[in-house]
């Protein structure tokens, strides 16, 4: 009962996370409260939506910046190999004037400079074959940008249209959990919806059972008040026979007593109420003239 009452109560007390399906039924309070609760909610969304797309666009900054950094870096390192080949270059063109003087020095050298170009090269070929093929792989979806961009017309660049998409992209995987979500609280919502109704069937059943048994219990007071009610209608009729003989007797004992007295010419001294006194007066009287008969 107490779980009930509290159920109850909190019912009262909520408001409803949905419209009403008939709002003229709605006091007008009920309804501001509910509009201003859908205004909070829309608020508080767009401000979600607000936060998230100012973090999308710090992580799309720090991205540019890493990219920057990231440039700047093979800048770096193209300027660093380019003065490391020079120096290379000078190294080289040294040794080769030390070993001029050897002739068989000279060409083990260039034999294994050849091999190691050869090397370089075979490496570089592989390299730009695999290069290629990526790039062949990748064309159709250069060409399906490029014609979406075309088609659209309202972006600068495909960069652009790709941070686009991207931002739609977890916009929508945003949805999606939330979406998820709820149908999580919409499921744990029907199992307590059936619980509710499990336990509220079995508070019925208990409730029927006991209003079963109350009912025997009624017609069974009834049968009692039935009988009660019969023999107190029959007490009732045999004390009204009963005060009728005690009012012919008494009748009967005044008539006596009067008849004695105004006989024997006896004063009558008792009261008409008192018939136990009229009768033993005439009890008396009656022993008396047996006596005297005797």
């Amino acid at each position: 009962l107490e779980e009930r009452l509290r159920a109850a109560f909190r019912e009262k007390l909520r408001l409803l996370t949905v419209p009403a399906r008939d709002p003229a039924r709605l006091l007008p309070s009920t309804r501001v409260l509910l509009k201003r609760r859908e205004v909070a909610e829309l608020e508080r969304e767009l401000q979600n939506r607000r936060e998230e797309f100012q973090q999308r666009m710090q992580r799309l900054a720090q991205r540019r910046q890493q990219l920057a950094r990231r440039e700047q870096q093979h800048r770096d390192a193209v300027l660093r190999f380019d003065f490391f080949l020079k120096v290379r270059g000078r190294g080289r063109g040294r040794a080769g004037r030390r070993v001029a003087a050897d002739p068989r020095a000279r060409a083990a050298a260039e034999r294994a400079e050849a091999a190691r170009l050869q090397r370089e090269l075979a490496g570089l070929r592989r390299h730009r074959e695999r290069l290629a093929r990526r790039l062949r792989s990748l064309r159709p979806f250069g060409d399906y940008l490029r014609d979406a961009l075309a088609s659209m017309g309202q972006f600068q660049d495909v960069p652009a249209m790709l941070v686009h998409f991207g931002v739609l992209a977890g916009a929508r995987a945003a949805l999606a959990r939330e979406a998820e979500a709820r149908q999580e609280r919409l499921a744990q919502d029907r199992a307590r919806l059936q619980r509710n109704r499990q336990e509220t069937s079995t508070e019925l059943l208990r409730a029927k059972d006991e209003l079963a048994r109350l009912h025997t219990r009624l017609q069974a007071a009834r049968q009692d008040v039935l009988q009660w009610e019969s023999c107190w209608t029959h007490i009732q009729s045999t004390a009204t026979q009963k005060t009728l003989l005690l009012a012919q007797i008494k009748l009967a004992v005044l008539n006596l007593f009067q008849l004695t007295t105004a006989q024997l010419r006896i004063p009558m001294d008792r009261a008409q109420e008192d018939t136990k006194a009229q009768l033993d007066m005439v009890l008396l009287c009656m022993r008396g003239l047996a006596d005297i008969c005797a």
